[in-house]
């Protein structure tokens, strides 16, 4: 019996060998397939075509009278009345008395000047009598001799025809300062901030309140440097006016229609943008649930610029960074660079880069890397191996 000691080894040695021989007799074989189809990205594009497009010009800005001013007492005394329209937020139209003051002062001092005016009136007339009589006297006595003025009078008559016109201007002032107890309203307009009221002392030239007329506001736009060219700014000589329209969600979405009236003349120091200014007419008329406008309130604004009647417009999704789209050409991406004449949120017009007949890609895509093979939404798939084929070609 053979020892253990070389038995296990002999055995590990023709276990060995057997094994060796069995990979040598069956070789591994690779198995190779047809070519491995590209990978395949499915966009939806838009076919370029140019169509008419009117430019808005997107800008903002904030409610403003286009009068305001501070109504101002010409007289002074007590206030006796108020109308009812003289409250924060209350209209009142041309010619309306807002505030009654005493007047009894001023009364009187128009009885004093009528008195004086009688007066002077008295004593023209006798200074007329008198100087006619010394014409008459003087004709009488003179033998043909000239009369000179201080023998007709004349320096005195004139004299008492100037105390006449001071009477007469006395009285008139004197009326004037009368009527000025009314404080009237200068235009139609709204009550924005009210200083006084009922039992108070007003002095000269004491503010009763802050007004401001409610014809029409006015809006001061900025423009985008860019977006001169795209809008018809009204200078000096232009006929046609630029549309605007207005909208704010202070209550509710609520929208205004407006038109440009007039271009600031010179370029603004903080912004180094040129303002225009627009105009609303009836701000403050409340009419089918359209509220109206606050002094104050922020609006966006959408300028009716430029009307083109042949743009190639994509929406600005569909650029990268600004500078760069896709299209699809031959079944692959291909990267162009593109040049923006004007863009918005939503649109924008292309002027150099793309032309009419390229598919546009709509389909987000990040980072990609021109000719990669994509698909159309849409379109039918081609066969692996005619689609294979066709790249090859390509």
């Amino acid at each position: 019996m053979l020892n253990k000691k070389y038995l296990i080894p002999a055995t590990i040695a023709v276990a060995a060998a057997a094994t060796i021989f069995v990979i040598q007799s069956n070789p591994p074989e690779s198995k190779r397939g047809g070519p491995r189809a590209s990978a395949n990205i499915v966009v939806e594009t838009k076919t370029l075509q140019p169509e008419p497009y009117q430019v808005q010009v997107n800008s903002f800005g904030v409610v403003k009278p286009r009068t305001q001013s501070s109504l101002v007492s010409q007289a002074s005394g007590q206030i006796l009345s108020i109308s009812q329209n003289f409250r924060e937020g209350g209209f009142f139209k041309k010619g309306e008395v807002l505030v009654r003051l005493d007047d009894r002062d001023y009364q009187a001092e128009v009885k004093i000047a009528k008195a004086g005016l009688l007066q002077a009136e008295q004593q023209l007339l006798e200074e007329e009598a008198r100087a006619s009589q010394a014409a008459t006297d003087w004709q009488r006595l003179s033998n043909g001799r000239q009369a000179s003025a201080l023998v007709l009078r004349k320096p005195q008559l004139a004299a008492a025809q100037a105390q006449l016109l001071s009477a007469q201007a006395k009285l008139e002032k004197a009326e004037l300062a009368l009527e000025r107890t009314q404080v009237v309203a200068p235009f139609d307009g709204r009550i924005l901030d009210k200083k006084a009221d009922v039992g108070q002392v007003i002095s000269n030239n004491g503010q009763l309140a802050t007004i401001y007329a409610t014809d029409y506001v006015e809006i001061r736009l900025p423009i985008n440097n860019k977006d001169l060219q795209l809008v018809e700014l009204p200078e000096q000589g232009k006929q046609r006016v630029a549309e605007v329209n207005f909208a704010s969600d202070l209550i509710g979405e609520q929208a205004w229609q407006g038109q440009l009236v007039r271009t600031e003349g010179a370029i603004d120091d903080s912004s180094k943008q040129l303002y225009v200014v627009a105009q609303i007419d009836q701000p403050f008329v409340y009419s089918n649930g359209q509220m109206p406008l606050k002094i104050g309130q922020y609006l966006t604004a959408n300028i009716q610029g430029k009307n083109f009647d042949s743009a190639l417009v994509i929406p600005t999704s569909a650029i990268y960074q600004g500078t760069y789209v896709y299209v699809v050409k031959k079944g692959k991406l291909l990267r162009k660079d593109v040049q923006t004449l004007w863009q918005n949120t939503n649109d924008a017009i292309i002027s150099h880069g793309l032309e009419a007949g390229e598919d546009l890609v709509l389909t987000p895509l990040g980072q990609v890397s021109s000719g990669t093979p994509v698909s159309i939404a849409g379109e039918p798939k081609k066969p692996n191996k005619e689609r294979n084929a066709r790249e090859q070609q390509s």
